[in-house]
């Protein structure tokens, strides 16, 4: 069975809104069980999103204070947007760096010192639903697949999902990334090109 980006778009956003408090809570605890089980070797530059609340998003605050407190060698790297032309700007978060919500609640850097897009090793994505294939659905604006693509092919462009895979996403096309990895909160996914 396969699906059309803005049907799964939809359909995963309201199954991510529906989502009760706690249950929300207890994917976010084993998610991030699953993150401590990856490959941190040779990272140095790790870009992590942060959460839109109001989008549900998973709560990539704890899987900071994880890397943080275990993976000290790690330089974590966060992005602020330009909407207007689909850019992202990315920022290294050290202790100083002040964070505000844009606009569209986008919790980001105010600003600081740049870090370059081949400069980062693992990527973590946001994502709304993903195939058997690794392909992905965002939000539809296309700004991280325009990130991604500056990206050294090296660089490790890992999903994270409350969500499992479906069996395929129908309108994929050639400019689309790729994960490598996906982590939901009960496996990890990694995908071979």
């Amino acid at each position: 069975m396969s699906a059309l980006k803005k049907d799964l778009r939809k359909t995963f956003l309201q199954k991510r809104l529906e989502l009760l408090p706690e249950t929300a809570a207890m994917l976010n605890t084993r998610l991030l069980e699953q993150c401590k089980l990856l490959d941190y070797t040779g990272v140095q530059y790790l870009h992590i999103y942060l959460p839109i609340a109001g989008k549900l998003e998973i709560d990539t605050y704890a899987i900071v204070q994880w890397l943080k407190e275990m993976q000290p060698q790690i330089h974590l790297v966060i992005s602020r947007s330009d909407l207007s032309n689909g850019h992202m700007l990315h920022y290294l978060w050290e202790g100083t760096t002040e964070i505000t919500a844009n606009r569209f609640g986008i919790p980001e850097p105010a600003g600081g010192q740049l870090i370059e897009p081949e400069q980062l090793d693992l990527i973590f994505v946001p994502l709304l639903a993903f195939d058997k294939n690794g392909h992905r659905v965002g939000y539809g604006k296309g700004m991280y697949d325009l990130f991604l693509r500056q990206c050294r092919p090296a660089a490790r462009k890992t999903g994270l999902s409350f969500f499992g895979p479906v069996p395929e996403i129908e309108d994929t096309y050639e400019g689309d990334i790729t994960m490598d990895t996906v982590i939901t909160p009960d496996h990890i996914f990694n995908f071979t090109k």
